[in-house]
């Protein structure tokens, strides 16, 4: 863990403007305005990336990806230049929050693959690329999104230790953790072999 320097206030109104950045849906809102339907209602009802693919738009998908990669990474980078690495750290698990548990959607939103992704990237390049590397490489073999966000999620704290940022451990497993606990459902059809590939319709029986 960092060394904590940054005041209490200021921490606390941090964690709750990276929480509120995080929390703003841009799959729901690019769908939306894209004409493309209620995301809530297609596909596996998730509001991130791998669930707008399944809309038949690639670009759609492709911007939600960033956006979502950019709630995190952005709401670290403000933290750190304004404040300090205390901040940082806890804007990226503000922020990682609010994708998983968004006010505006009763608590009920994405898995946090991207805002995991962009968090990382913006804490340490080096180790936010291996993760992604390590996505890439399981999806292409796996063709299957949840299995190549689980493994890379379980990959980032060996990445943290290979590249020497132990202070990042803490908040590394604490992301990992959640990441897991929002793929339950993933996990239990991975296990059956009924998860789907990655651009595949979730079957609706």
């Amino acid at each position: 863990m960092p060394v904590i320097v940054t005041d209490p206030s200021l921490l606390i109104l941090t964690a709750v403007l990276a929480y509120l950045l995080g929390s703003v849906p841009f799959g729901i809102v690019i769908t939306r305005a894209l004409g493309l339907g209620d995301l809530r209602k297609i596909g596996s009802g998730n509001i991130g990336a791998t669930n707008v693919l399944r809309t038949g738009n690639k670009g759609a998908a492709l911007a939600t990806l960033v956006l979502d990669a950019a709630k995190g990474g952005i709401a670290v980078l403000i933290a750190r230049a304004v404040l300090a690495e205390d901040a940082a750290q806890l804007a990226g698990l503000a922020a990682f929050v609010g994708h998983l548990f968004p006010v505006w959607l009763g608590f009920r939103g994405g898995k946090g693959v991207a805002t995991f992704l962009g968090t990382l990237l913006a804490l340490d390049w080096q180790v936010g690329l291996a993760v992604c590397a390590t996505w890439l490489l399981v999806a292409l073999v796996s063709r299957t999104s949840s299995i190549a966000a689980l493994m890379a999620a379980a990959s980032a704290s060996g990445w943290l230790v290979y590249f020497g940022q132990g202070r990042m451990l803490v908040l590394t497993v604490l992301l990992t953790i959640l990441v897991y606990i929002r793929h339950a459902e993933n996990l239990k059809r991975i296990k059956a072999g009924t998860e789907p590939k990655i651009g595949q319709k979730k079957p609706t029986a």
